[in-house]
């Protein structure tokens, strides 16, 4: 299935996105009267257990009122309040050669908090004083289940779906302090969408192209097999050191072509476009703005 979730007024509503056009979830429960998560909060809350009670809730909802036209709608976050957001530093091969810096050991994980949360098509603010603003396209993990300690054969098992993400940085506040927090956290520094595409429709999360677009200039082309750390191994890791729950997202890393790695350096500022596409996730489109 392919999950959105749409403006609707001050509500952001759950759609599927099928052949009859975007199903309005609350509007089909209501009407079946189905015991079926309503809004993405409660969908991400249950997590893959869901899904066949929302699978059910398509298959009975025939009525044309409970459809609307994606072409319509104005995307909100596809996953609105993650429980945790993780990351993954410097996961990519040819990333970190473009970086100057040794393969990583071990993951490197760090985290983004909620306000970073931004929707496709939505505005990124940029305040004057963040000079050196950067792109990163990213497979983003959905957790589906909650898990600790599970193993790399059984992490992807744990897997609710998978969205586009971009991971904005600023790198002179990365950087700075050695944690990457503040740069890594600046609002709206998230944006994911525009769908969340249930694991059953991605059968191998290694085997996907990945691409950044800046300003319509292909920027990043890649593929998820050149990550260092598999989607598994990452989860695998992480669960090791915490548990990992239901609505929970993980950003897996960025390829090579990132503005930090060029030379000159040009970077983001209000009126840029950057637009991140992994094969079968659609494509996530941002604007930077003056604050």
């Amino acid at each position: 299935m392919k999950l959105i979730t749409y403006q609707s007024g001050d509500e952001i509503k759950l759609g599927v996105v099928t052949a009859l056009g975007v199903l309005d979830v609350a509007a089909a429960v209501a009407a079946a009267g189905l015991d079926c998560p309503a809004s993405a909060d409660e969908l991400y809350a249950r997590g893959s257990a869901a899904l066949p009670d929302l699978a059910a809730l398509v298959a009975a909802a025939d009525d044309p009122a409970l459809y609307q036209a994606e072409s319509a709608l104005t995307y909100g976050p596809a996953v609105p309040n993650p429980g945790k957001i993780l990351c993954v530093g410097l996961n990519y091969l040819k990333h970190a050669a473009e970086s100057g810096m040794a393969p990583p050991k071990e993951p490197v994980l760090f985290s983004k908090f909620n306000n970073t949360i931004a929707a496709p098509n939505e505005d990124i603010p940029l305040q004057a004083d963040w000079e050196t603003v950067d792109y990163e396209s990213e497979l983003g993990v959905v957790m589906g289940e909650t898990v600790r300690n599970v193993s790399v054969e059984e992490a992807l098992d744990a897997v609710f779906g998978y969205c586009n993400m971009n991971d904005l940085s600023e790198r002179n506040f990365q950087m700075k302090s050695g944690q990457w927090l503040l740069g890594k956290t600046l609002d709206k520094f998230l944006p994911l969408g525009p769908y969340v595409v249930t694991a059953d429709e991605i059968p191998d999360p290694q085997n996907l192209p990945i691409k950044g677009w800046m300003n319509g200039e292909l920027r990043q082309s890649s593929n998820t097999a050149d990550m260092i750390f598999s989607v598994a191994e990452v989860i695998a890791y992480a669960s090791r050191i915490m548990t990992l729950d239901p609505g929970d997202v993980i950003s897996t890393g960025t390829p090579e072509g990132v503005i930090m790695g060029m030379d000159p350096k040009i970077w983001m500022k209000p009126g840029d476009e950057y637009i991140v596409e992994v094969e079968g996730l659609g494509k996530l489109a941002n604007r930077m703005v003056e604050a």
